[in-house]
């Protein structure tokens, strides 16, 4: 019996400087999880994969990662995730200083894990 779908986000790192970046509604990629589109659809998630596949020259190793919505928008489902969208983990500079509310909602998130 195969696992039902549960919602989705398309991730990758930013050829240039390396960044986790996301794949937003409007098909622009975000550095913010929070301003992600949050695929609940299964065939739409397959279908956004494939076109962030499409984009090398900007998007590396897209993939589909874990998401569930939160009042600041989608925040990841799992460590590996909350470790991505926080940035470098050995200091804080990059996202966990510039985001601080986002930041907050992964570590919340990541309690929940």
């Amino acid at each position: 019996m195969p696992r039902p779908f549960t919602p989705k986000v398309v991730t990758a790192n930013d050829l240039v400087e390396g960044d986790v970046i996301y794949l937003a509604h409007d098909g622009a990629w975000v550095r913010d999880m929070c301003m992600a589109w949050l695929i609940e659809d299964e065939d739409e998630a397959a279908t956004q994969l494939a076109l962030a596949e499409t984009q090398p020259e900007i998007a590396v190793g897209p993939y589909l990662a874990g998401a569930k919505a939160c009042p600041v928008g989608p925040v990841p489902t799992h460590f590996r995730e909350v470790f991505r969208a926080n940035g470098p983990s050995n200091r804080a500079h990059g996202k966990q200083a510039s985001a601080p509310v986002a930041a907050h909602a992964y570590a919340k998130a990541a309690a929940h894990v």
